[in-house]
């Protein structure tokens, strides 16, 4: 079975860096990054040069970035991507093991999975469990609490 976090470290790293990764090849997966330059740091680079093929023999993965990379931030598309990006990994688990074990040669900010979560209203309750070494935990709150 394929470990769910892995799915959402790749789309972590990848997700902002999708425009321009996209952009650089013409399409996804043409084999070729050009003229990134800055603009994508190498190590996401490394990434997607791993990833791109598999990527683009599934035209579903295909447009599932495609359409990730013109809204970055959209929960549906980052959903759809995910999905897609789950049964490739799933297809080809050689390819999964390959970046498994990169990310784990990844320095710890490379590597680092972000949750962000809001919550607006009253008598919220918001619930999060975080383990391990060198985590950060920021919030606030605001409001009249009983």
């Amino acid at each position: 079975m394929l470990n769910p976090q892995l799915i959402s470290t790749v789309i972590n790293i990848l997700r902002p860096h999708l425009p321009n990764l996209i952009a650089a090849m013409g399409t996804v997966g043409n084999g070729t990054l050009t003229a990134v330059g800055e603009a994508v740091p190498k190590t996401v680079q490394q990434l997607w040069g791993k990833m791109s093929g598999a990527i683009a023999r599934k035209p579903a993965a295909q447009e599932a970035a495609a359409d990730l990379a013109t809204a970055p931030d959209d929960p549906d598309l980052q959903a759809a991507f995910r999905v897609q990006l789950k049964k490739v990994l799933e297809a080809d688990p050689g390819l999964a093991k390959e970046i498994a074990s990169w990310l784990a040669e990844q320095p710890e900010e490379i590597a680092q999975t972000s949750i962000q979560q809001t919550t607006i209203g009253n008598q919220n309750q918001t619930i999060g469990q975080v383990s391990g070494s060198g985590n950060k935990v920021v919030g606030t709150e605001s409001g009249a609490s009983s």
